[in-house]
């Protein structure tokens, strides 16, 4: 596998000196200034390392976080547009039905007033004809 990051080319150029002062150690010989600072620095490289692939980890966790909310976020709005498209038609059905019963109820009405107006006039031509035969006689 080839290595492209920068870190770990910087690791491989001081990976020499890190085995000399490693067998260097393991002899019971002392460590220099220079020694301590290039332990330090693979130190660095590989906390470097580990920090980037954690970084990637990360970046792939929050990218799929986006696809997930994306997808919601489409199945919410089909979801909407279907309760509002169900919503709508039973407005409609409910306004047919308040339009059939108002005209059922004046219909109502108007049956009422036309049978109201029948027993007036009736009344009216009793009385007319009732005052009628009262003054003949």
């Amino acid at each position: 596998m080839s290595e492209t990051k920068v870190d770990d080319m910087l690791v491989e150029m001081i990976e020499p000196k890190i085995k000399e002062i490693e067998q260097r150690f393991s002899d019971g010989k002392g460590l220099t200034q220079d020694d301590i600072n290039t332990l330090l620095l693979k130190s660095q490289y590989n906390h470097i390392n580990h920090l980037d692939e954690k970084l990637n980890e990360v970046t792939a966790c929050v990218t799929g976080l986006e696809s997930k909310f994306e997808l919601l976020k489409t199945d919410l709005e089909g979801k909407f547009e279907l309760l509002k498209t169900d919503l709508e038609s039973k407005f409609d059905i409910l306004e047919g039905k308040f339009e059939l019963l108002k005209t059922d109820i004046e219909v109502t009405i108007q049956k009422a007033l036309n049978k109201n107006m029948l027993v007036l006039v009736a009344a009216m031509g009793f009385f007319l004809t009732l005052s009628k035969l009262i003054d003949k006689l």
